[in-house]
């Protein structure tokens, strides 16, 4: 992930109306801007951001299926709050309980999904947390998987822009679930089956991603759109996609509005460059004692940075990276670091690159004929 934005000349972010927010362009990996991103709040059902990265992980490892059926148990059925309405001893399919979760936002569905893959919740909640570590949650604690109030249960508005951020890259074929407008599973009450993130009908560019609230919480919204942006190229590889967090706001309608305004200023006070397409290196740089005297350095997304809107031309880049390369250097190896800047110096992003093909290291009079060139040098 790129960091930073530039500073100087920087547009000033719109008046929001909530306890903390973020603004990330996904596309490029930066922080457009913030208020109080690390402060500990109480996530509310945004805790089933991470209790469906759980689920979607165990799904792709193949330990389940999305035909597999769970059977409700008591503890699922009496769940207060947000319900799917499903009864004790039914047998539900995992998909039918990923949509009850993401668009009813079901408590009984989600310690249900929590009680089939791990065998009981409290198992399930340490996976959650060991998960949380592994992307580098900090911040992050959590004591259930549906976000009731509970003692310790906290998280910030960065370590939700990161999860929702891996959740997208590392599930692209589960994400569509995050668009339905509406579900219910056949047979139970029409109630709760509307999806309650608004932007949902309002926004044709917003395809989620989890609403959340409780008295503590406040009302708090995880969106994301993604638009064709001038610049970026054609299909999909043009668009842009930018993710915002409104944490506390006053009411289900105005954490859509505050969403919204996020988002619509991201698009319009900033603009996308792309320094290098998908798959193509960044820079070439020489590498010693190797069967290849030179080493592609990029990212396999390509490199996109993010500027204040007109500041896109002329940018300026520089390399940083260990002196020197010595085989051998393996494919998706971390190596470097591009510094991007303004025509006028500003600084922009540290994006990291990676090896893009791995150069072996070279035989017995290779190496030598290395190490005496370097001794030259």
């Amino acid at each position: 992930m790129a960091s930073g934005v530039a500073q100087a000349q920087s547009p000033t972010p719109p008046e929001v109306a909530a306890r903390a927010w973020l603004l990330l362009d996904a596309t490029s990996g930066q922080v457009l801007a913030a208020k109080d991103p690390d402060e500990p709040v109480e996530p509310a059902s945004l805790t089933k951001l991470m209790t469906a990265y759980v689920v979607f992980d165990a799904l792709k490892a193949g330990q389940l299926t999305l035909e597999q059926k769970f059977t409700v148990s008591e503890r699922a059925w009496r769940m207060p709050g947000s319900r799917m309405f499903i009864e004790p001893g039914q047998q539900i399919p995992v998909e039918d309980l990923l949509k009850g979760m993401i668009v009813q936002s079901g408590n009984d569905a989600t310690v249900a999904l929590a009680e089939g893959v791990a065998g009981s919740v409290e198992r399930f909640v340490e996976r959650m947390n060991r998960q949380a570590q592994a992307l580098g949650l900090t911040r992050t604690r959590y004591q259930n998987p549906e976000g009731l109030t509970a003692p310790g249960h906290t998280t910030t508005a960065r370590d939700l822009a990161t999860l929702a951020l891996r959740l997208m890259q590392d599930f692209p074929e589960y994400i569509g679930y995050y668009a339905i407008q509406r579900y219910r599973y056949p047979g139970t009450p029409a109630a709760n089956d509307t999806n309650r993130n608004l932007l949902l009908f309002r926004d044709p560019t917003v395809d989620g991603l989890k609403t959340g609230h409780t008295a503590a919480a406040g009302y708090c919204l995880v969106a994301t759109a993604r638009r064709l942006v001038p610049g970026l190229g054609d299909g999909p590889a043009g668009q842009r996609r930018l993710i915002s967090v409104v944490l506390g706001a006053a009411s289900e309608n105005a954490r859509a509005a505050e969403s919204q305004k996020l988002l619509n200023w991201g698009y319009t006070a900033f603009e996308a460059v792309r320094l290098a397409a998908p798959g193509q290196p960044v820079v070439t740089a020489p590498v010693w004692k190797g069967r290849a005297d030179e080493v592609k350095l990029g990212r396999p997304q390509g490199v996109v940075v993010t500027v204040p809107a007109g500041q896109g031309k002329g940018l300026r880049t520089e390399l940083v990276r260990p002196d020197p390369l010595v085989a051998p250097l393996v494919k998706g190896q971390p190596l470097g670091t591009l510094r991007v800047r303004t025509a006028s110096g500003e600084p922009v992003a540290e994006v990291p690159l990676q090896v893009m093909e791995t150069v072996e290291e070279a035989g017995l009079l290779g190496r030598l004929w290395g190490a005496l060139r370097l001794w030259i040098r």
